[in-house]
């Protein structure tokens, strides 16, 4: 027997976007494993010469979907690519096509979204802002609508430290309608000199334009049966389709691979602050049971003029510090460590920026220097100051999250899995309270090992590693002891000095 959010999608069209990144792959994924959907319509685009089809017929390959496929071979018959672009006038969406989706689709998940911090306004504004009001023009047309999940950020307000599922329209320096106005009547180079002013208070211009897009729906959505979903970081999977899986090196996870790479050596962060992780599956679960409530109050008629707003991230009772998040990332260190390491893994954190960027000339650039040396000594290309220079750019954009805790209203979330039936809790399950952080990082690592590193998850290549990793850590302690060596002998020097 179904469940009730199985129930729900039994038999529907969903239109997705974003399906071709990370949260969107295992959105699909899910919902072709645990539901017997009718169609998943996906925008996507021409990607490095490739077609929209052979986009779709290449994660026949992809280990997210192995499991799915094991199942359901003729699963991804379901997918169907719809060409789209977020950049493009009417989101790249031909007349056809655009009448076949206000036709068939039921349910909308709108994920597509650029999610670098240091995007050009422009751009950041037209997929990120722009993007989400045709959405909502398109999603009005849907004559069998039943549910719209516009995936935003925990950080969409990061202005203010304590966030509530609430908007928070007052924050910004003008509302997403008068933004959209200007952004056409403005050159890119314009819109972009602009950046300053129109952000404010916002760090970056992902949050900002995120927030924005936030406001356009408070302002634009009308009554369509719409809910936003916040999920906070998203990192790699935790327990299905595949342990530990993931395909990107954004934010935590690049600390991870770097530090365990034994490149990323300081960090400037405050230890004591928490940092709101979510893992991928829980994150993918979330939203379709977002998408099942959101039904399920448009029909009962509680909609109270304002969308909901749910926010995924780690619960009061079971927060995680960046410090437990550093130590946890090297839990694994003496275990299964990387086959490419460049020195003993290790990462010192300082919270003061001037400490950083000191500790950062000795840690980083002084063996940036010395590594570049010895590449061209060995006729190749240099590249270590230029990948520290990235790392601390990457850093400092990280500055403003990673210095001060932020805490998160759930209670949405939390009513939302209350409301869920036993048997949905189990196959839709998103609950961070009961989340073991140490199990977790466990697989994580595992994942980052596999599919960051690429490194077989075989004995041979275990041992491989662990005789390098021992070698590194010799050489680690020796240049240690050389270094207090000469720092005591030049105290010894200077002392002597000032004795006679």
């Amino acid at each position: 027997m179904d469940s009730d959010i199985q129930g729900f999608y039994k038999g529907k069209t969903i239109f997705l976007t974003g399906g071709t990144g990370y949260l969107g792959k295992i959105i699909i994924e899910k919902i072709l494993r645990s539901t017997e959907v009718k169609r998943i319509y996906s925008m996507m685009r021409p990607k490095r010469g490739e077609s929209i089809r052979e986009r779709i017929v290449k994660w026949q390959k992809d280990v997210v979907f192995e499991e799915l496929l094991k199942s359901k071979p003729g699963a991804m018959q379901c997918v169907v690519p719809i060409a789209g672009d977020c950049l493009a006038p009417d989101l790249g969406i031909n007349a056809a096509d655009r009448r076949l989706l206000a036709s068939e689709v039921q349910i909308v998940i709108h994920g597509a979204a650029t999610v670098r911090f240091d995007e050009a306004l422009h751009l950041a504004l037209d997929i990120n802002t722009r993007a989400t009001r045709l959405m909502v023009q398109l999603a009005k047309q849907m004559v069998h609508l039943q549910a719209y999940v516009h995936i935003s950020t925990a950080y969409s307000n990061c202005v203010v430290t304590h966030v509530e599922e609430k908007f928070y329209p007052e924050h910004l320096s003008c509302s997403s309608d008068k933004v959209l106005d200007i952004r056409e009547q403005l050159s890119d180079q314009l819109i972009d000199s602009m950046t300053p002013a129109l952000l404010g208070s916002y760090p970056n211009t992902y949050t900002y334009t995120k927030a924005l897009g936030e406001d356009l729906i408070l302002r634009e959505a009308g009554d369509l049966p719409v809910c936003i979903f916040r999920p906070a970081i998203i990192v790699p999977t935790y327990k299905e389709p595949v342990v530990g899986w993931t395909d990107n090196l954004y934010g935590p996870i690049a600390l991870i691979f770097g530090g365990a790479r034994g490149v990323l050596r300081i960090m400037c962060v405050n230890t004591k602050a928490h940092i709101g992780l979510v893992p991928a599956d829980y994150s993918a679960n979330a939203a379709l049971a977002c998408a099942w409530k959101a039904d399920q109050n448009a029909q009962s008629g509680t909609v109270e003029g304002k969308p909901t707003i749910y926010t995924l991230a780690p619960s009061d009772n079971n927060v995680i510090t960046f410090g437990r998040f550093i130590d946890l990332s090297f839990a694994c260190r003496d275990i299964f460590p990387l086959s490419k390491m460049v020195w003993y893994p290790f990462i010192n954190c300082v919270s003061n920026p001037w400490l950083f960027a000191m500790g950062a000339f000795f840690y980083h650039i002084l063996p940036g220097y010395f590594m570049d040396l010895i590449l061209r000594l060995m006729g190749r290309k240099p590249r270590m100051v230029d990948l520290y220079q990235k790392i601390h750019k990457n850093i400092a954009l990280l500055g403003p999250f990673t210095r001060r805790t932020f805490i998160f209203d759930t209670k949405n979330t939390n009513r939302l899995r209350e409301l869920m039936s036993a048997k949905d809790r189990i196959i839709y399950q998103f609950d961070m309270a009961s989340l073991d952080w140490t199990d977790y990082f466990n697989k994580a690592l595992l994942g980052v090992r596999l599919y960051l590193a690429k490194d077989p998850h075989t004995p041979e290549s275990i041992a491989q590693s662990l005789k390098l990793l021992r070698r590194l850590k010799i050489l680690h302690n020796v240049l240690k002891a050389s270094l207090a060596c000469g720092a005591g002998a030049i105290l010894w020097s200077l002392s002597r000095l000032l004795i006679n």
